[in-house]
């Protein structure tokens, strides 16, 4: 029988099949007068229990992708402040707060004093984790205390520690005991120092040797100017030597031009001259073939045979007057407005308008419309008159 109370205290996890070793007070069941063991202990058989709740908790956050290089954040080259979880009264304090001043003296160090061992250890560097990351004014946390037991060391195994280090934003590096001792934080940290002080030194450059790194790039730098100066300068000769040539080059050119220009200059005069004479040429062509003379000879003879043109004109009229006369005399004849004239009529239906030719066309009690030379007569049919009643 294993109570609560004493489950809580075990440290890995109680698996199906697992061989264990237990201590307890061996008691009995009086209601069914059963033997039973109380334990009080329990310890995997064949290896320690811390061991193994070590690889259960290992083998569950690596599920998890805590441990994968992916999620790794790089480590600044040059951090202004380090932070660094430990405790106070061990000597990884002392190696790491040695390391930093001696490779880098003006790097800013910004202590969380945390118990690395005990009951409340995890928690307070959980917490120390997280107040460092809150600051906002570090660029790198060294975590870590020195070496010793499994026991010793478990602190940093603690799953609060583990999750703590992967919810960092700043990268942290861990530094836990010896270069043989391996802790859960190892795994998730962003970089794994094999001991303290090597975690100082992987986190801060050497500040002599960066003074004479930037030394010997100054001089390479001054070299390498002086060598382009040089070069540049022999370039600048170069062209002042081609300026020169060109100047050469140039008034020579400059002469050949004016010399063109001079000859450029004889011949447009001669095509000048030769386009006069032509225009003059053309000048006197164009006077004997001038259209004013020639308009000037046609004035002459418009009156002439203007008057010509009047005459027969004046004849052509005479002769259509006299025909115009006797067509209209003719016609006058024909017109039926002159038989009107006569004393004649024409008589039509009414209200049909049709011209009476014959006396049998109407009967007595037409109306008649008669046409006269002057005016027109409306009259009603009272009596109608044959050939044989004539």
């Amino acid at each position: 029988m294993l109570f609560r109370s004493a489950a809580v205290r075990l440290c890995f996890a109680l698996q199906e099949g697992m061989h264990v070793i237990v201590r307890g007070r061996l008691t009995v069941y009086e209601i069914r007068g059963e033997y039973q063991i109380v334990i009080e202990s329990v310890e995997p058989k064949g290896i320690g229990a811390l061991q193994l709740a070590f690889e259960q908790l290992k083998e569950r956050l690596a599920t998890e992708g805590l441990f994968d290089q992916t999620r790794k954040k790089p480590i600044p080259p040059f951090p202004r402040t380090v932070g660094v979880v430990t405790s106070l009264t061990g000597a990884a304090i002392r190696d790491i707060l040695a390391v930093l001043r001696r490779r880098w003296p003006t790097i800013h160090i910004l202590i969380a004093p945390v118990q690395v061992q005990g009951e409340s250890a995890g928690r307070q560097i959980a917490e120390a984790l997280n107040a460092l990351n809150d600051l906002s004014l570090v660029d790198v946390i060294i975590v870590g205390r020195g070496g010793g037991s499994l026991e010793d060391l478990w602190s940093f195994n603690e799953e609060i520690v583990v999750r703590a280090i992967a919810a960092s934003h700043v990268p942290v590096v861990s530094a836990v005991g010896h270069e043989t001792d391996v802790t859960l934080a190892d795994f998730v940290a962003d970089l794994r120092a094999p001991t303290p002080s090597s975690a100082a030194e992987a986190v801060v450059p050497v500040l002599a040797d960066i003074v004479d790194r930037f030394r010997e790039l100054h001089v390479r730098l001054e070299q390498a100017m002086r060598r382009h100066c040089t070069f540049e300068r022999q370039r600048l000769n170069s062209a002042i030597r081609g300026v020169t040539d060109v100047r050469f080059r140039l008034q020579e050119s400059a002469q050949r031009a004016d010399d063109m220009v001079d000859r450029l200059n004889g011949l447009i005069q001669q095509l000048l001259a030769a386009g006069y004479e032509r225009v003059h040429v053309v000048q006197r062509d164009l006077s004997s073939l001038n259209p004013i003379l020639t308009i000037k000879q046609g004035l002459a003879t418009v009156p002439q045979v203007s008057k010509r043109l009047e005459g027969q004109m004046e004849a052509i009229l005479v002769r259509h007057r006299y025909r115009i006369h006797a067509m209209l005399a003719q016609l006058n004849t024909l017109s039926p407005l002159a038989v009107l004239g006569r004393g004649y009529s024409i008589l039509q239906t009414v209200p049909a308008g049709q011209v009476l030719h014959r006396a049998n066309d109407v009967v007595i009690g037409d109306e008649l419309e008669a046409h006269l030379a002057s005016g027109r007569l409306n009259c009603r049919v009272t009596r109608v008159f044959t050939d044989s009643s004539v």
